[in-house]
């Protein structure tokens, strides 16, 4: 029994995706500091002439203008590749959409340390992310790692199971950062800046990928409620039909197919936030490198590490909001958790007011996976990586206009007023209560029509 119940143990284990998304965060933590700092170094050392004062605006430029390209090709690629690469991971094999991205990250990685060894122009990276992006990149991990939490969680608990995996995912991005400015001029004496940091990475996704293939195994999918399903689908039948003008035998008419609008809703909230939350993090590193700030290497680590101390803050949240509130309320608290964040990030002249307002974006992270979880309460099991991967290239696709726009809006508001995008995202973030205001609308409607129903 003792055997038996340790191979349970075992292979219980082996289900967790949680390795995964730890390995593959500290990797891309690691990346993402060393490619910030090697654009920087490559157009810092292309207009050394050049007088201090001027050097700095023509950095700031460059290194948006290499940015905007960057994340086009990024965000656009998964287009060709990810819808058919989760439809593949429902069909044969949830670990597809996993294994295939680590293999494209795992490439992309290699080419930036080659980069940096061989003198390559830094035009390479937009290659790298071109065949980042058509193995799927983040838009089909994420949605692999998605379905896999959801398909193994009850519905009562998968909110909680979703923001667990996005906490690991900011623990592990928190180390990352914290020891990434670090890595990046360690060993400088020995080998050239950045190639330590860079190796780091790629070893992190080189686990994440080994794991993935020999260790991980897809969870069975966690027993639902029959007679609840059951209640509702007769319910449902009892709903008018649209374009119906009789009321019901209580006099309560239903709107019509009340959940597929509320998945609409949902789909248009995530946008709408994701654009406010994108659209000021890519122009956040080009603000924290130029005065008043000035960032160097290891400052800029330390801001990154505490934007992920919110994964920790968000997912307390979740474990005491879930008790007594609503899914769609806890949304709504993370949506004005960060839009006042953001704001007062826009007037930041010292360093200590960053980390002020980074402490009140504390649940900016409870919105999104907690809309995936209400999504995944209105589709069946084997549709999850669909359904998933259809709101991440939602969001992928909205956040290359956005970064692009936030590119050029940042470089024209430069000389004037750098923190403008920071308050053009709190107003975007506050748009945002819009629908979510409507889909609290629409299910408290729902649900007083059904319980009348079925009384």
């Amino acid at each position: 029994e003792v055997v038996a119940s340790s191979m349970v143990g075992i292979m219980a284990m082996r289900t967790w995706i949680e390795p995964v998304v730890a390995g593959s965060q500290v990797a891309s933590a690691f990346y993402d500091t060393a490619l910030l700092l090697v654009v920087k170094n490559y157009y810092n050392q292309a207009n050394s002439t050049a007088p201090s004062h001027v050097l700095e605006d023509a950095q700031q430029k460059a290194i948006s203008n290499f940015y905007i390209i960057y994340n086009l090709v990024l965000g656009l690629s998964p287009l060709v590749s990810a819808y058919g690469l989760s439809k593949l991971g429902d069909r044969i094999h949830r670990k597809i959409p996993i294994c295939v991205p680590l293999l494209g990250y795992l490439g992309s990685k290699t080419l930036l340390l080659l980069l940096i060894l061989l003198d390559w122009p830094v035009e390479v990276m937009y290659g790298a992310a071109a065949f980042n992006g058509l193995t799927g990149g983040f838009t089909t991990l994420w949605a692999g790692i998605m379905a896999l939490g959801s398909l193994g969680s009850s519905e009562s608990k998968r909110s909680l199971r979703l923001i667990i995996i996005e906490l690991v995912y900011g623990l592990a991005g928190f180390l990352g950062s914290m020891a990434s400015g670090y890595l990046f001029v360690g060993f400088s004496d020995r080998y050239r800046e950045g190639t330590v940091l860079v190796s780091c990475s790629i070893v992190c996704y080189a686990f994440s990928l080994l794991y993935s293939i020999f260790v991980l195994t897809v969870p069975k999918p966690a027993a639902s409620c029959p007679a609840k399903a059951k209640s509702a689908e007769e319910v449902g039948g009892q709903l008018p039909e649209a374009g119906s003008s009789q009321p019901s035998e209580r006099g309560i008419s239903a709107p019509v197919s009340p959940l597929k609008l509320i998945i609409i809703l949902l789909f248009v909230a995530a946008i709408l936030y994701d654009l406010a939350v994108v659209g000021a993090m890519n122009v956040l590193p080009l603000f924290l490198l130029r005065e008043p700030l000035s960032w160097n290497a290891v400052e800029i680590g330390h801001g990154n590490a505490a934007g992920y101390v919110i994964f920790i803050t968000s997912f307390l949240g979740v474990l005491v909001f879930s008790r007594y509130l609503r899914d769609i309320t806890m949304i709504m608290i993370g949506v004005a958790s960060f839009s006042a964040g953001i704001l007062i990030m826009a007037f930041v002249q010292w360093t200590f007011l960053f980390y002020i307002a980074r402490a009140v974006m504390l649940f900016a992270l409870i919105p999104l996976p907690t809309i995936r979880s209400m999504l995944s309460k209105h589709v069946e099991g084997s549709s999850y990586g669909k359904v998933f991967v259809l709101l991440q290239l939602s969001l992928v696709t909205t956040g290359v206009v956005t970064s692009t726009v936030y590119n050029k809006i940042y470089q024209n508001t430069l000389d004037w007023y750098s923190g403008f995008c920071f308050i053009l995202s709190f107003l975007v973030g506050c748009l945002s209560l819009l629908p979510l205001s409507f889909v609290a609308i629409k299910q408290r409607s729902t649900t007083g029509s059904l319980e009348i129903l079925t009384e």
